[in-house]
């Protein structure tokens, strides 16, 4: 399928020559021209070379280990990279320790501070110093809930340095979802900020650190450090340390552990929509490797970059981003709403920080787009030469919309992937053309198909999203999962000896990738699969509507698509305006994609990461439970879709 003829965005000869995909291709790769398809079949042709080859074009600081780098098994779950190496996520991303800013961190409120690698550096080696003196072993858990601020990335490289292992949360999670996520792993410490801001009202952290000192048995010390005045004083946590007391040493050095490949680094956990959440165990080597291929090649990081990606502590964009550092560029990290103090706030930091990547959610460049927003006509944008997008498919009219408002000469890449494998599948690419509504590629590495329901291969049309092939930054499993069971059936269940990813997509006729939606959420009216990503497209053209979420109601032995919006501030939903919707997505779309229904709402429940929840509003209008609301950042707006009388005829 081709939706553009005519591509957005081309690079030139001059400027492919120039990326590190180029000179990888170059030095690894040789070909008498080059081309990402041919690097792209060597990459999943030769997995022990292609993988040995990021090593050492990254300048992984550890053991390779003697050959082979990849031992295949029957199945692909079962296969091991590098199995004699040795290494040290922490030192990979503090391999600088000069004067150049490491980290600069904002806050809503305007405060604005910076760290050098020698300073972080130092910083680490005190916290990771303390944290062995009180008994912190390798394999032991140490939990962030913490904003997206600069000492969450020393409290994740102090752990990570030393074997142990780091997960955390934002604190806009509710005690229960905290619980249900830090319950499970058993930390043995816990690094938290006093407090947090969102939309400029500042929250106290000190009372749900209080409880969860007495509910998770595990904790030892929990570590506070100041991030916001509050009249709570950390002496009232039973088991509380002031931040700047606990790391009051005179320890300069980090003494490295040299780890396996396998070794576990991060505990991230599924959104928990449909019960507790699964806690992902991930390998230090296979994130780092993965990490420094997305980031040198298809984001074509350099280390005079300023590097952004809008994210919680909760959403594994967070872990993504701070690998930028194992890059020597600098990163920016924000806390709080990425709307306050004003709409332009992001794009502020942009001339501010001389941001030259910036990463964002789909959601929030339609949220740009619906408010009329050009930041071309109010900003410079001088250094900004790549933007990403990703948590959910990015319209057709989004990627015009960047080109036009944003900047005509850059690379905008939509990118598709997940907590499971802690990176993209779908990747960008600055040696390829950019066309709207298309993921650039199928990421170096990964032998990606769509396939029927059988697991075959589809020439054309939507299907399943799958791997064929092993890939480093597979989950070494899930949490208190034995005999692998929960963690096979999450990914191979549904087809032999291929991970299936949960999401409907399509291969586009220039090998790039269009994303559907999630299966499990796709529409089936009449027995003809529908995307809900490809309705949402449509309707979201209707200038009165600010967002909107589809689901599938069963009724009379069939579904039918049911259309939920939300209108722009006094705006109405009329019946007229209900036939212009219905018009739109008919012209643009097919008969089928026409919803049955469609109805005004006031809020959309989201995931804490701003995923739509279409499962939990899909329970709530057939009247069945969803099991764990705290996974939801506002649960009370499952309320409104309950006993709807329009959905009773």
């Amino acid at each position: 399928m081709n939706n553009n003829t005519q591509a957005l965005w081309s690079p030139t000869k001059e400027h492919i020559a120039k990326t590190n995909l180029y000179s990888f291709q170059q030095n690894y790769f040789p070909d008498a021209e080059y081309d990402y398809f041919d690097l792209f079949k060597n990459s999943v042709d030769n997995l022990d070379r292609f993988w040995s080859a990021v090593w050492d074009y990254a300048n992984i600081k550890g053991s390779k280990g003697d050959e082979p780098f990849f031992v295949a098994e029957k199945h692909i779950s079962k296969s091991q990279f590098f199995p004699n190496a040795t290494l040290n996520y922490a030192q990979n991303l503090l391999r600088r320790r000069d004067d150049k800013v490491a980290l600069i961190g904002r806050l809503e409120d305007g405060r604005r501070y910076t760290i050098t690698y020698q300073s972080l550096y130092k910083k680490v080696a005190q916290l990771s110093h303390q944290l062995k003196q009180d008994g912190l072993q390798i394999g032991d858990r140490v939990a962030g809930y913490t904003p997206n601020a600069i000492e969450a990335i020393i409290g994740m490289l102090a752990t990570t340095a030393i074997g142990g292992v780091w997960t955390s949360c934002s604190p806009d999670f509710g005690y229960q979802g905290v619980l249900d996520r830090f319950g499970q792993v058993e930390p043995k410490f816990l690094i938290s900020a006093n407090a947090y801001s969102y939309n400029g009202k500042i929250h106290s952290c000190i009372d749900r650190l209080k409880s969860l000192s007495k509910s998770i048995p595990s904790i030892e010390k929990i570590i506070v450090y100041p991030y916001f005045e509050d009249d709570r004083q950390v002496s009232e946590i039973p088991i509380g340390v002031n931040w700047e007391e606990y790391i009051q040493n005179d320890n300069e050095e980090i003494e490295f552990e040299q780890l396996p490949f396998n070794h576990p680094l991060f505990i991230m956990y599924s959104s928990g929509t449909t019960g507790k959440p699964k806690c992902i165990v991930h390998k230090a080597g296979g994130v780092l490797l993965e990490h420094q291929k997305e980031h040198l090649l298809h984001t074509d990081l350099k280390e005079d970059d300023v590097f952004f990606y809008y994210s919680t502590c909760g959403w594994m964009m967070w872990n993504w981003l701070v690998s930028g550092l194992a890059c020597g560029c600098t990163l920016v990290v924000l806390d709080g709403s990425p709307f306050h103090p004003s709409p332009n706030y992001l794009l502020d930091l942009i001339d501010e920080e001389k941001i030259s990547i910036f990463g964002v959610s789909a959601k929030y460049i339609s949220a740009l787009q619906k408010s009329d927003i050009i930041p071309n006509q109010s900003h410079q944008l001088q250094n900004l030469r790549m933007i990403l997008s990703t948590g959910s498919p990015l319209s057709i009219e989004s990627f015009r919309y960047i080109y036009n408002a944003f900047k005509k000469d850059l690379t905008l890449s939509s990118i598709s992937g997940g907590t499971d494998l802690i990176g993209a599948f779908a990747s960008g690419n600055p040696t390829l053309p950019v066309y709207a509504g298309e993921l650039q590629c199928k990421g170096l590495g990964f032998d990606l198909d769509v396939v029927d329901d059988e697991g075959k291969h589809l020439k054309e049309g939507k299907g399943e999203f799958v791997c064929r092939n092993a890939f480093p930054s597979m989950p070494l499993g899930f949490w208190n999962d034995p005999e692998n069971e929960r963690y096979h059936n999450a990914y191979y269940s549904r087809f032999e000896n291929l991970w299936a990813q949960g999401d409907f997509a399509e291969t586009t006729s220039h090998q790039g990738l269009i994303i559907h939606g999630r299966s499990d959420a796709v529409l089936n009216p009449g027995g003809v699969r529908i995307g809900t990503a490809e309705i949402y497209r449509q309707a979201l053209k209707v200038d009165e509507i600010r967002e909107c979420i589809a689901v599938g109601q069963e009724w009379k032995d069939d579904c039918r698509v049911i259309l939920f919006v939300v209108m722009k501030e006094d705006n109405v939903l009329t019946e007229s305006l209900i036939d212009k919707i219905r018009t739109v997505i008919r012209t643009n779309a097919t008969p089928r994609h026409v919803p049955s229904k469609i109805i005004q709402v006031n809020d959309i429940p989201k995931t804490r990461s701003g995923k739509m929840v279409e499962i939990a509003v899909r329970n709530v209008i057939h009247g069945r439970a969803v099991k764990n609301t705290d996974a939801l950042q506002n649960p009370e707006a499952l309320e409104q879709y309950k006993g709807l009388t329009e959905l009773e005829k």
